[in-house]
């Protein structure tokens, strides 16, 4: 994952904003800039960040539990 931003923070902000201007999934975006999705996903699931149902961003899991 050199092509994108290290910090998980950063990388998250990122991410989204990727999906949100150019991207209709996080697996075309993957495959564009050729990083693998699981450790995408495993990255940002460690920084507490779930992709939602619509698999168009990720969001804050401890916020998505309380708005419960």
């Amino acid at each position: 994952m050199k092509k994108i931003p290290q910090d998980p923070i950063i990388c998250l902000s990122y991410v989204n904003t990727q999906l949100r201007d150019f991207y209709s999934s996080l697996d075309l975006l993957c495959d564009d800039l050729m990083i693998n999705r699981d450790e995408l996903v495993k990255k940002l699931a460690d920084a507490v960040f779930l992709m939602t149902e619509s698999k168009t961003d990720f969001i804050d899991h401890e916020r998505q539990t309380n708005d419960e």
